[in-house]
């Protein structure tokens, strides 16, 4: 008897939830407004995605970052193969004889970046002599001479690491991946920044805040303002409930865009990025980090959103000075790396802390990547000296703005759960504070 009874009652709010929401989603569907925002959002993540595809299509020019392909002498042979066979790079008169000089081309993009999972540990010793002019076999060269760094190790690079702090030591030997593949970085750098920064300030900033701003502020206010809501609060359906189930009804129209935005720009990536094989399967895993920041940051605002309208008629003011506010911590959360203690008192920050987070373990080796970028273009700087233009390798600094650290102090897997907990709970409080309005609020205003 009991659980017919139980079952009446669940029967019973299904298909008022059920009613609800398909209203509101019919009322969705049949407004231009809401295809005019659906396809001005999907038509900008677009329009951004041409900007990468021709990054992704255009040559990176080789940068001869250690210029050990360049003949000081004259002699016919690059300065790296001197080097090898131990003849002097400055001395026509000194030379490999009996070998064949190598072809400038050899000596440039020669030494590339070698590392397994090092940022998983506090210190790891990568990085590989892959041209060979820090091992030099076969010559007379101390141990010590190729072992600068004093780790016991010769011809490495130590990198000192810690997941918590971000903090990267780099310790060379000399000569060691200090030229890599410049075309193979830039693509890949560049590759990471266009997933973090759509990402980040395209779909959990801009859509996350832009798809409730229009489709949420006058979830409960356009009923009243319209007359319809007599018809709803007419049948014994609690306030707070109509609330929940105009909320599922908007989510039902942006939640599902979202996911296939997503998707849409994960294929697109997948397929046109720099990979070894047919479709980056792995980069599935920051698209859904995203997805997720993306789907309960517009939980939150358009819970907000609608509270707003409840309160006042012109909410939409009081949305647009709430989204300024936001912009602001998206910046914040982006400049200060994750480090920031106000953007723990936003939205937007908890939505980038997840993105962040799913960035970390999407590409463990976020952080050397990064800094080797920037420590090969330093070691350029200092070896130059025909006024060549040096600095970080293309598509160092747009990956280094866009990557943040996610602040927390904790593991990435527990950051991301506290962040997306943290949402779920401002959208609680912020349904808790609309239903109450909504209670007291008289229909005829």
């Amino acid at each position: 008897m009991m659980s017919e009874k139980m079952n009446s009652v669940w029967s019973k709010l299904d298909r008022k939830a059920t009613a609800i929401a398909e209203f509101t989603m019919r009322q969705y569907r049949t407004r231009i407004s809401t295809w005019v925002v659906l396809g001005v959002g999907l038509g900008s993540m677009l329009l951004v995605a041409l900007f990468y595809a021709d990054a992704m299509n255009t040559q990176i020019e080789a940068i001869d970052n250690d210029q050990d392909s360049y003949d000081w002498d004259g002699d016919g042979y690059p300065t790296g193969q001197e080097v090898i066979h131990g003849t002097d790079p400055y001395n026509s008169n000194s030379y490999p004889i009996g070998i064949e000089p190598d072809p400038r081309e050899k000596w440039i993009n020669e030494d590339d970046f070698n590392w397994d999972n090092a940022s998983f540990a506090q210190i790891s010793k990568v990085g590989y002599d892959d041209d060979g002019d820090c091992r030099r076999e076969g010559q007379l060269v101390s141990q010590s001479q190729k072992d600068n760094n004093g780790d016991s190790i010769p011809c490495n690079i130590v990198l000192i690491y810690s997941n918590y702090s971000q903090v990267l030591i780099i310790s060379s030997d000399g000569n060691v991946d200090e030229d890599p593949d410049d075309e193979k970085y830039a693509k890949e750098a560049l590759h990471r920044a266009f997933i973090l920064g759509v990402g980040k300030m395209g779909i959990v900033y801009l859509l996350g805040i832009f798809l409730p701003l229009f489709l949420a502020t006058g979830l409960i206010r356009d009923e009243m303002t319209n007359g319809t809501m007599h018809f709803m609060i007419a049948k014994p359906i609690a306030r707070g409930e109509i609330l929940v189930y105009r909320m599922l009804g908007y989510l039902g129209i942006v939640w599902p865009f979202l996911i296939g935005l997503c998707l849409l720009m994960s294929l697109l990536t997948g397929f046109m990025g720099p990979s070894e094989s047919f479709f980056r399967l792995s980069d599935l895993a920051i698209w859904f980090t995203i997805c997720i920041a993306a789907m309960l940051v517009t939980l939150v605002y358009g819970a907000i959103f609608s509270t707003f309208g409840i309160l006042w008629k012109q909410g939409v003011v009081l949305a647009i000075i709430l989204a300024a506010w936001e912009l602001g911590m998206a910046f914040v959360s982006v400049l200060a790396g994750g480090d920031s203690a106000i953007q723990k008192f936003s939205v937007i920050g908890w939505g980038l802390m997840i993105v962040d987070a799913g960035a970390a373990m999407t590409w463990p080796d976020m952080a050397m990547f990064i800094e080797m970028g920037e420590w090969v273009g330093k070691q350029s700087c200092d070896r130059s000296t025909l006024g060549d233009e040096c600095g970080p390798l293309i598509g160092n600094e747009p990956l280094r703005f866009f990557s943040s650290g996610h602040g927390l102090g904790v593991t990435n897997w527990v950051a991301a759960l506290i962040a997306s907990l943290v949402l779920i709970f401002q959208a609680a409080a912020a349904w808790f504070i609309g239903q109450s309005l909504f209670k007291g609020k008289e229909m005829d205003d």
